[in-house]
């Protein structure tokens, strides 16, 4: 046998190998996606010890693990149609975990419920420990001019004024970002609150005890309970009396008087960020977000303690409570989609939609 026809033969062979190859990828089917759970940090490992925002979801929806090498944990998913991602602590950790998830071959998010929930420091006019919060409005607290508190000039009542502005609370009118205001569907949000507000979440003795001291504040000293209010995003931790004032007046001036925040957070506006770029290529459906944090301290001291203790105090119970609402009140939701897909999978609910 010549060269030339061995040459040939390996030649076909390969391109031979090559179309079965690519005739295996090109029917491989995306697995269709019910709802995406998204929470931001697990303690340890994503199963069998402290628990973060991501373990009692791999646990109690027995969800099996797929490799993610992109993202920063392993995506868990179940034959129902739920998957699961922890993105990572922080604002970049978010968005570069949703958008490779958003991206990924393997799943069909087109028509896919998105539930991002977690924990969260409440605002004490509003919300008490374990309290679980629907937003209709997330808002980015990072993309802003700050100065140091040394030079704050005196009628200013802090440092921090929009990007564009030339002092606090004035709208900008120089240059800006357009990834500081995120509106959620308000449709939405009212129907996983109507279908949430009666969920009794469980008191505990820690953050009974905890939240005694916040006389004065009559929402702060309640049992948990569930409400519908809105988040700020930031990765730098601020905390305090002073900043949680900012944080309302930030909250009302970027997103409307109508705007309420109750709950300090770090990663929302990152995984906002990404679902409104997949949204451009029709990956994924804006009005299918939902964002629900769970309250595990105050943004804020207590009367008679001050700032800097209040940053660093430990979360009553670890935080647990917290973690535990935001799973039992977000799966309600979770599971409501996906027994009753059927109604779900082309008709997005709304206020108008009565829970059964």
């Amino acid at each position: 046998m010549s060269l030339r026809l061995l040459l040939s033969i390996a030649l076909l062979t390969t391109l031979a190998a090559c179309s079965k190859v690519e005739s295996k990828l090109a029917a491989a089917v995306p697995i269709p996606v019910k709802v995406v759970v998204v929470s931001m940090f697990e303690k340890g490992k994503p199963t069998g010890d402290e628990p973060g925002e991501f373990q009692f979801w791999i646990e109690r929806q027995k969800l099996s693990e797929l490799p993610f090498p992109m993202g920063e944990y392993p995506i868990y998913i179940n034959e129902a149609g739920l998957l699961a991602i922890c993105t990572g602590g922080g604002i970049t950790n978010a968005a570069t975990s949703v958008m490779a998830l958003g991206v990924d071959p393997r799943f069909d998010l087109s028509k896919a419920y998105w539930l991002i929930t977690g924990i969260g420091g409440g605002d004490p006019q509003d919300v008490s420990l374990g309290t679980a919060a629907w937003a209709r409005h997330v808002v980015d607290g990072d993309l802003l001019y700050e100065i140091d508190a040394r030079e704050i000039p005196k009628d200013w009542p802090y440092g921090l004024l929009p990007l564009g502005a030339k002092k606090p609370n004035d709208k900008a009118d120089g240059w800006t970002v357009d990834t500081i205001h995120f509106p959620l569907n308000a449709a939405l949000t009212e129907w996983a609150y109507a279908l949430t507000k009666d969920h009794p979440i469980a008191d505990s003795p820690g953050i009974a005890a905890f939240r005694k001291q916040f006389e004065g504040f009559p929402n702060a000293v309640k049992p948990p309970f569930v409400t519908i209010g809105d988040t700020m995003s930031s990765s730098t931790y601020f905390h305090g009396d002073l900043l949680t004032k900012w944080a309302n007046d930030w909250m009302k001036l970027q997103a409307g008087p109508d705007a309420n925040f109750m709950l300090s957070a770090m990663e929302d506006s990152g995984s906002l960020t990404a679902l409104r770029r997949l949204a451009r290529s029709k990956l994924v459906d804006p009005d299918r977000v939902m964002v629900l944090r769970t309250v595990s301290n105050y943004s804020m001291q207590p009367p008679g303690k001050d700032a800097a203790w209040s940053t660093t105090a430990e979360y009553p119970e670890n935080g647990v409570p917290a973690l535990e609402a935001a799973y039992q009140v977000g799966n309600i939701v979770v599971q409501k989609l996906i027994t009753e897909w059927p109604s779900y999978v082309d008709h997005v609910p709304g206020a108008a939609d009565k829970p059964k």
